[in-house]
C-alpha cells in the first residue's frame, strides 16, 4: 500500500484514471441497467450532494491528519537538535578527556542524524540506523562513566541530557513511521469512486457533461496527490528539512 503512496505522481495518475473510469461506468452501464424515474430525480440529487459532501469531508479530514503528522516531524527535528546542542554545551562540565571524547561522538552522531533525513534507499537507511545505534551506545557509556566518576548533581545533569538525546531520536523515528492508516485511504478512495459513479449515472450524454466528468476526477486526484506528498517523509516535494540540525552541525564544526 505505502509503495504506491510513496510515489505521489503515480498515485495521481492512477487516481485520475480510476475515478474517470468510475464516472464513465456510471454513465455508460449503470444508466442502462437501472433506469432513473423522473419522479426520483430530486431524491437522486439529494443523495449525490450528500455523497459529494461526505467525500469532501473525508478528504479534508485526511488532509488534516497528513499535516498534523508533518508538523509533528518538524517539531521532533527541532527538539532533537535542541537536545543534542544542550548536551554538547554540558560537556564543559565533564573532565577534559571525557569532554573531548563526547564532543567527537556528538559530532559524528549529528552527521548520522542528518544522513537519516537525507537517506533515499532502504539499504542506506539501514546502515545509518546501525551506525546511529553504535554511537548511542558509546555516548551512553561515556556519560555513565562521567556520572560514576562524579556522583553529584553535575553527573546527573550530564546523564539527563544524554537521555534526552537518545529519547529524541526514538521520537523522531516514530513520527516518520506514523503515516495515515491504509483504512483511511481505502475509505476515502471508496467514497470517491462511488460519488463519481453517481455523477456519471446522473449526467446527460452531452459534450459539456463529458468535459465536466473529467474535471472532478482531476481535482480529487490533485487532493490525493497533495495528501500523499505531505504524508510521505522521504518522497515528493514537501519534506521536513533538517534546518535545526544543519545549523547545529555548522555551529559545532565552527567551534
Amino acid at each position: 500500500m505505502y509503495r504506491v503512496l510513496d510515489h505521489p505522481l503515480l498515485l495521481f495518475a492512477l487516481s485520475f484514471l480510476i475515478l474517470w473510469l468510475a464516472a464513465r461506468f456510471g454513465a455508460s452501464f449503470l444508466r442502462r441497467w437501472i433506469k432513473l424515474d423522473p419522479d426520483a430525480h430530486r431524491d437522486f440529487a439529494t443523495i449525490l450532494a450528500a455523497t459529494l459532501t461526505l467525500n469532501g469531508l473525508i478528504i479534508g479530514f485526511t488532509f488534516s491528519m497528513a499535516t498534523g503528522r508533518y508538523e509533528q516531524r518538524k517539531n521532533y527535528e527541532e527538539a532533537e537538535a535542541n537536545a543534542i546542542g544542550t548536551e554538547f554545551v554540558r560537556t564543559d562540565l565533564m573532565a577534559a578527556t571525557d569532554a573531548t571524547q563526547v564532543r567527537m561522538l556528538l559530532q559524528a552522531y549529528i552527521d548520522q542524524r542528518l544522513a537519516f533525513y537525507r537517506a533515499g534507499s532502504a539499504q542506506e537507511l539501514q546502515q545509518i540506523q546501525t551506525r546511529t545505534s553504535q554511537l548511542q551506545m558509546q555516548l551512553w557509556s561515556a556519560a555513565r562513566g562521567t556520572a560514576a566518576a562524579q556522583p553529584t548533581a553535575i553527573g546527573s545533569l550530564v546523564i539527563s541530557g544524554m537521555n534526552d538525546v537518545l529519547n529524541s531520536q526514538g521520537y523522531t523515528d516514530f513520527s516518520w513511521w506514523n503515516r495515515i492508516p491504509p483504512a483511511a485511504w481505502f475509505l476515502m478512495a471508496a467514497i470517491a469512486v462511488i460519488s463519481h459513479m453517481l455523477i456519471g449515472y446522473g449526467a446527460q450524454n452531452t459534450r459539456k457533461e463529458s468535459i465536466l466528468m473529467g474535471v472532478l476526477p482531476f481535482i480529487v486526484s490533485l487532493a490525493f496527490l497533495l495528501i500523499a506528498d505531505i504524508d510521505s517523509p522521504r518522497s515528493g516535494i514537501i519534506r521536513v528539512a533538517p534546518r535545526d540540525l544543519t545549523a547545529l552541525s555548522e555551529s559545532i564544526h565552527a567551534r
